[in-house]
């Protein structure tokens, strides 16, 4: 077993066999909100995107794994590490779970798997997260696995009905 992997789920690289999921995923409006998406993504961009995908985290400034329910090998989300600073340290988390395999506990294996190695292989120092505080079930999650909200970012998203607020976590690492 690797350090992207554990009993239940794999994190592994973009392959160009994820054309259609990537196509389907960033396509689909429910995420639109949290990931400040305006238009469709083509196809071609998104092969373009996959093409370019094999370029490292120092050089990208963003990490996009897709996770993998191992027994079934289904793709059943995605997790990124971007805005990443190599001097401070840093970079931002974004994690997407499909619907169909939400409360199952995914969620929170990928989150431990890729915080270890955001922390022992990338180097990062801090993790951090913008979640609106309409989302709960993202809030608890987050909460549970020991980020602590440090700010509110005051009518951050906009909605048709107006505007909400976000809620900024940190993990930082601890140090022995």
């Amino acid at each position: 077993m690797t350090i992207l992997e554990n009993n239940n789920i794999l994190l592994r690289a973009l392959e160009p066999e994820d054309l259609s999921f990537l196509f389907e995923t960033e396509n689909n409006t429910a995420f639109w909100e949290v990931s400040e998406t305006l238009k469709p993504f083509s196809k071609y961009l998104l092969k373009k995107y996959l093409e370019n995908s094999h370029l490292d985290i120092f050089e990208a400034k963003q990490l996009r794994l897709v996770i993998v329910k191992k027994d079934t090998l289904d793709r059943i989300g995605m997790i990124d590490l971007f805005d990443y600073h190599p001097k401070h340290q840093r970079a931002g988390i974004g994690i997407l779970i499909l619907k169909e395999y939400q409360n199952q506990g995914f969620a929170r294996e990928s989150l431990e798997i890729f915080i270890k190695y955001a922390f022992t292989i990338i180097g990062l120092y801090q993790i951090y997260a913008n979640i609106p505080l309409n989302n709960k079930k993202s809030i608890s999650l987050f909460e549970s696995m020991n980020f602590i909200r440090t700010g509110v970012k005051k009518d951050w998203i906009k909605k048709e009905n107006g505007f909400i607020d976000v809620a900024f976590y940190q993990l930082i690492k601890e140090l022995n």
